[in-house]
């Protein structure tokens, strides 16, 4: 017995606008996070403000739900790398991690693009998958590799995340509507 999955009809998008949303995406993925570094210098937090709101996740997931599983795959890839080589964060020993975590994102949210189910749904799905396979990720380097990376930090990270869990479930499906409504008015 198989299950099919329902799927909306949305126009597949160009390889030069895929290609125009992933760098829009990781601009988004360097630029957003030190907004919120230089809020948390201002107001003596530190880095915890970005810790706190996961800011580097919203470009990524939003260009999965807009442009598919290869700009959100490989802006999650290359958002943290490129944020690491402009502004040295995230640390060296999370980038790794956090590259797997943002691309697993990308791609979950953008196989789920023509999927019907509600936005909110898609992002909470692309969450589960992405923090789930930067967990695998970060045992594998521990008990593997050696990596320096606490354990711990799987849980404690969900904790400290959850002011930016609940701002990609207000803000994306919010987005993603308007982006959506605008497109159908242009037609």
């Amino acid at each position: 017995m198989s299950t099919m999955v329902k799927t909306l009809e949305k126009p597949r998008l160009s390889v030069k606008a895929q290609a125009i949303a992933t760098l829009a995406a990781i601009v988004g993925a360097v630029a957003v996070p030190q907004i919120f570094h230089v809020l948390g210098a201002a107001s003596g937090l530190g880095t915890s403000l970005g810790e706190a709101f996961l800011p580097m996740h919203l470009p990524i997931i939003l260009v999965g739900l807009l442009a598919g599983p290869y700009a959100g795959a490989i802006a999650g890839l290359l958002g943290p790398l490129c944020s690491f080589a402009l502004s040295g964060m995230p640390g060296v020993v999370m980038l790794p991690f956090m590259m797997v975590e943002l691309c697993i994102y990308g791609l979950t949210a953008g196989i789920l693009r023509n999927v019907k189910l509600p936005t909110i749904v898609k992002v909470v799905i692309a969450q589960i998958a992405g923090r789930a396979v930067r967990a695998g990720a970060i045992l594998l380097g521990v008990y593997a590799f050696g990596s320096k990376v606490n354990v711990s930090t799987i849980w404690t990270s969900i904790g400290t995340g959850l002011f930016g869990i609940a701002l990609q479930w207000a803000l994306l499906p919010l987005i993603v509507y308007r982006v959506e409504n605008l497109k159908k008015n242009d037609n």
